[in-house]
């Protein structure tokens, strides 16, 4: 028996400072054991306190900056909430078309030219040279469609900065990153985004120069879906057993994107009713079956466990909200009530190692340990199940999401459908991530035809009027790039008086909880059987990496600066250029 210890932090092509520790035993090919930490923590909850709510969704951005659009448009979603306001048609039909490109953009980016590295011809020779062979022998499936003859090209264009589709990976991303600053002004921290709508002027030509950026970008999806089927399938006839692989129970949620403002007039009163006809469906998968696609439901059931984490509990701390706007109660434990107080102390893997706390759901006295599926395996079964999204471009059939898309310049019209997989593991999160590029493609198609609707019939406006009340309580939920997106807030005297946003890396990469449950990703690693080829002396843990890398994560949403009490930290900014 051969038992290994191996530390992987900070963890490579993943944004943030995300350790992870396995006890690995190379005589039976297994993890044994896997401890998430993060090593950074970060205050957004704490001094956001007694700001004015209307800046909201400017300094949330900042929390990130890869999503920070997703923590705006959320953050503007509950402001719309507490300030009862709706926002013209035409301004949400821009909101999901940026959005839309935001997926696109960086499920691209990351599938690409990160996660692909993890399945490249140069990462295959050091870790797997007989499963490489193997590859440069099997013709590709899809070749004739993708252009790549053997699943060994296909791992080859994966090579860092030299392979062929790294490289046009990167062009792909700076054509979506265009179609966002059409629409919002500034990637990823909007320029134009407000409650009540937004400021970018509407116009025919504004809407063509997106289009004409979506259809290059959509005949190049439709070559990549195809592509990564074959290479998932391959290393599933590769390596039997691979399936196991970063699989872990089915408990997947989604908490909804793309508003219909046909239906969403942002009340806590209606969040049931217009929550579910959003474009992607709002829910939770359990054991493969949908149990709530109820936003109300979905907000009662949040409970955040402290249990691994750095912070003190908030049991006799302030009580900011006792009941919901429908009466029902709310418990210590929920966003609305949260107090964080960091307590900085040595990691401790038999008591507390992380700055990242442990968000649960409650169900039937389970605090489930939910997963996102690295966003998009959760969104697309979700939204299956629910089989209420149904637009000419993308269809929930109860099974299934058929995604249509239009002709292109060198391909004709193409139907993709994504099934319902019989694993939630390390491939099939990594393949959805591909999917939902092209449900986001089709999708604004048809927000576009939406926005179109309303210039050509001049109905111009884009924003609503507000003003802020003295007291109220508000939540958004929304879908960033790698999950559900909840964002928590309490007005008091007309400034915040409590506000909390729970990323999805809160979600997949917790610690072990009060109960003793391990996070998500600590979940999928324990117990992954180890297919690599090296010996304890060269071992890379190319399957460890797989199964972190497959949930996205993103660590400065999980954990900002603490430097303790009584400190001074001074940051001088040399101008430049007589600026």
């Amino acid at each position: 028996m051969t038992i290994i210890e191996k530390s992987w932090d900070p963890i490579t092509r993943v944004v943030g400072s995300l350790g992870i520790h396995a006890r690995i035993d190379l005589g039976t090919r297994q993890v044994l054991r896997c401890h998430s930490t993060s090593s950074i923590f970060r205050g957004y909850s704490v001094f956001m306190q007694g700001k004015d709510p209307r800046d909201a969704h400017v300094i949330t951005s900042r929390i990130c900056g890869i999503c920070g659009d997703n923590h705006a448009t959320c953050s503007v979603y509950t402001q719309n909430m507490a300030y009862g306001i709706q926002p013209p048609h035409l301004a949400e039909w821009i909101i999901n078309l940026a959005e839309a490109a935001e997926y696109m953009f960086d499920h691209n980016l990351y599938q690409e030219n990160l996660v692909g590295v993890d399945f490249c011809e140069r990462m295959m020779a050091e870790t797997n040279p007989s499963v490489l062979e193997l590859a440069r022998a099997t013709e590709s499936p899809h070749g004739g469609i993708h252009g790549l003859r053997t699943i060994g090209d296909i791992m080859a264009a994966f090579n860092p900065f030299e392979g062929s589709l790294y490289q046009e990976a990167l062009q792909m991303s700076r054509l979506t990153r265009e179609m966002f600053c059409l629409m919002e002004g500034r990637h990823v921290h909007p320029s134009t985004l407000y409650p009540g709508g937004v400021g970018t002027v509407p116009s025919v030509q504004l809407f063509n120069d997106y289009l004409v950026r979506l259809v290059r970008y959509t005949e190049f999806l439709k070559r990549m879906v195809p592509l990564h089927d074959d290479l998932f399938d391959f290393f599933y006839q590769a390596l039997p057993g691979y399936e196991e692989v970063g699989r872990r129970r089915i408990t997947l949620f989604s908490w909804g994107s793309f508003q219909d403002p046909e239906s969403c007039d942002f009340t806590y009163s209606a969040m049931s009713d217009w929550g579910k006809k959003m474009f992607v469906s709002p829910g939770i998968v359990l054991d493969g079956a949908l149990i709530t696609s109820d936003l109300v439901d979905i907000n009662l059931g949040l409970r955040i466990l402290l249990g691994s984490s750095f912070y003190e509990d908030w049991q006799d701390q302030q009580t900011f909200v006792t009941h919901d706007p429908l009466g029902n109660p709310i418990d210590q434990r929920h966003p609305w009530n949260q107090t964080t107080l960091p307590r900085p102390q040595k990691r401790d893997f038999d008591g507390r190692y992380t700055w990242v706390m442990s968000p649960r759901w409650l169900h039937g006295g389970e605090h489930l340990a939910l997963d996102t599926g690295g966003g998009a395996l959760g969104r697309l079964w979700v939204t299956a199940l629910a089989g209420t999204v149904s637009t000419p471009y993308v269809h929930a059939t109860g099974s299934s999401v058929r995604i249509s898309l239009p002709r292109t310049a060198h391909l004709p019209d193409t139907v993709f459908e994504w099934r319902i997989p019989q694993w939630s593991n390390a491939l099939e999160r990594n393949r959805a991530r591909t999917y939902f590029q092209a449900y986001s493609a089709a999708m604004a198609f048809h927000f576009l035809d939406k926005a179109m609707a309303e210039v050509n019939a001049g109905r111009l406006d884009t924003w609503t009027p507000f003003t802020v009340p003295d007291d109220a309580i508000a939540c958004g939920f929304h879908e960033a790039v790698r999950g559900g997106l909840s964002h928590h807030m309490v007005i008091r005297d007309g400034k915040i008086a409590n506000y909390h946003p729970y990323p999805p890396t809160c979600w997949n990469t917790s610690p072990r909880d009060s109960f003793g449950t391990p996070g998500p990703c600590e979940d999928a690693v324990e117990g992954t059987p180890i297919f690599e080829e090296s010996g304890a002396d060269d071992f890379k843990g190319i399957d460890v990496m797989r199964v972190v890398r497959s949930f996205d994560p993103c660590l400065p949403c999980g954990v900002h600066l603490y430097t303790g009490g009584g400190r001074h930290r001074q940051v001088d900014h040399l101008p430049l250029l007589g600026g």
